[in-house]
């Protein structure tokens, strides 16, 4: 059984950064989702398990990167130019390769809260 624990959630202002992070088991490529209120959950970063390879929806190209600490067993999700309708709960999730991850992780963290104010 795989535990992912998010942390690194919060409110900050349009325009601010927050730097996600999430513990989990090595091994798996790990991703980020979000889901805002009334939405789905969708897709935003994914890193292979070496940390060579990411994907990112197209959403956070430019403003977000998804960087791994092997030796920690930590992956971090680093969000610039933050906008209010980033607002959501994000999700560290887990899987076998990014592209599969990206579609239909294996396992799932509880999420950490972010809110973006205009």
């Amino acid at each position: 059984q795989v535990q992912l624990v998010e942390s690194g959630g919060g409110l900050v202002q349009a325009g601010g950064s927050l730097k996600l992070s999430c513990a989990a088991s090595g091994g798996y490529a790990m991703g980020w989702f979000r889901q805002a209120p009334g939405k789905e959950r969708e897709f935003v970063a994914a890193i292979s398990r070496s940390g060579g390879g990411t994907l990112y929806a197209d959403t956070a190209k430019g403003r977000f990167t998804i960087s791994r600490d092997n030796a920690e067993n930590t992956v971090h999700l680093q969000m610039n130019s933050l906008k209010p309708e980033d607002t959501a709960a994000y999700y560290c999730a887990a899987g076998i390769s990014t592209t599969i991850l990206a579609k239909a992780p294996n396992y799932w963290g509880r999420g950490t809260q972010v809110t973006v104010s205009s």
